[in-house]
């Protein structure tokens, strides 16, 4: 492992991205993202993901703006012109708290996009705000239902976020046993994956990362996970999406944002959520096992550690292979 300073980890993910075929400006925009997640400790969805963005970037034409196909006084629909997802999700979001805040709720789709990034960096964006937020997106097919070992779905991730007094809670997860970013991480790294997350093109369980990234994910959480992720999927088509994603294309973004202050005074929400965090904080721990953790706490705490610590760590043949699309010479 190297450590990057902050400055120095963002400048080498836009020259890679944008030598891959970004504009600055969204080169920029994403190297913000995955430095954010290197910073809340998520490898799998921080800078290695440049490598598969390159990847992807050399089988498309140049991207066209993003635009907004209609709008009314409470939605909008936005078409991507298949620039990468975590641009376009950040205009969705800045959109849907646009209409919020003029109207108290919003619901926003995109679509003609793909490669959406962490969930929670674009709710949090409107928690921070005072905005309770909702997104979900549907992804390229590498996930078999329940019972099954065809891809039918994506790793379909679904977050939420609600304002506090403090750093906002959030609740960001993925509906399959592991992420095609961790899949591709561990390949890249010559790394094996964790039992029962993974099964060949044949049917059977593998733990080898290629034999999964040919074959199927596995859902999380049985027929419930796979029920949510289902759920996931039909809201990427009603943003547009195409019914089974097949390749790395046309995501369907889905976005809902509530002003609390259409049901409660201003500052009475952020403090009742400020309490109950506290209250799961101070709740028994079950014999043997540490303190009762909130979802979303560690992950801001890690960014705190790291923004004070000013570096990242990144691992040495992710770095090489970096430099390697930046153009640099090691």
């Amino acid at each position: 492992m190297i450590n990057l300073t902050i400055n120095d980890a963002t400048d080498l993910a836009v020259r890679a991205l944008a030598r891959a075929g970004m504009t600055p400006d969204n080169a920029r925009i994403t190297a913000e993202h995955l430095v954010d997640a290197a910073l809340c400790g998520h490898e799998f969805s921080s800078l290695p993901r440049v490598i598969a963005l390159a990847e992807a970037l050399r089988d498309k034409p140049p991207a066209k703006a993003t635009r907004v196909v209609r709008e009314n006084h409470c939605s909008a629909l936005l078409d991507g012109g298949d620039n990468v997802a975590y641009v376009v999700s950040l205009h969705a979001i800045d959109k849907a708290i646009d209409i919020a805040r003029k109207n108290g709720v919003a619901v926003v789709c995109a679509n003609n996009t793909w490669f959406s990034g962490r969930l929670a960096y674009y709710v949090e964006r409107a928690a921070r705000q005072g905005f309770v937020a909702l997104h979900t997106t549907n992804t390229t097919a590498r996930v078999a239902p329940f019972g099954g070992v065809d891809r039918l779905m994506g790793t379909n991730p679904f977050a939420i976020a609600f304002p506090s007094e403090d750093d906002p809670l959030i609740i960001d997860i993925g509906t399959s046993q592991t992420t095609w970013g961790d899949v591709v991480l561990a390949r890249t790294k010559g790394e094996p994956l964790p039992q029962g997350v993974a099964v060949s093109p044949a049917g059977h369980p593998t733990t080898d990362p290629q034999q999964a990234l040919d074959g199927a994910i596995l859902p999380w959480g049985g027929a419930r996970g796979s029920g949510l992720a289902l759920a996931v999927q039909v809201l990427g088509i009603l943003a547009g999406s195409d019914l089974v994603i097949d390749d790395i294309s046309n995501y369907g973004l889905f976005f809902v944002v509530i002003d609390p202050k259409l049901f409660m005074p201003s500052d009475q929400f952020p403090a009742r959520v400020t309490a109950f965090r506290q209250v799961i904080a101070a709740n028994r721990p079950q014999s043997g096992g540490g303190a009762v953790r909130v979802p979303g706490d560690s992950s801001q705490q890690r960014r705190r550690e790291n923004l004070e610590r000013g570096v990242i760590n990144l691992d040495d043949k992710v770095h090489a292979r970096l430099c390697e699309l930046a153009g640099d010479k090691l």
